[in-house]
């Protein structure tokens, strides 16, 4: 529970500091993620949990 908990505080450090270096960056993506069809953003959030995953094993052993 605590490697889940370290990982979640360190997710809302990433990207607290992306919206704060680049606010209109930011600004900008989510505008482009909502004229998405929902196909591919499921597939987008399918492909980055795999990777995800395929880098905590690789990172875990």
């Amino acid at each position: 529970m605590t490697d889940f908990l370290t990982a979640l505080a360190l997710v809302f450090v990433i990207e607290g500091l992306l919206y704060a270096v680049a606010p209109n960056s930011m600004r900008d993506m989510a505008q482009r993620i909502t004229g998405m069809e929902p196909v591919m953003l499921r597939r987008i959030g399918l492909g980055a949990a795999i990777l995800g995953v395929v880098a905590l094993a690789a990172i875990r052993g």
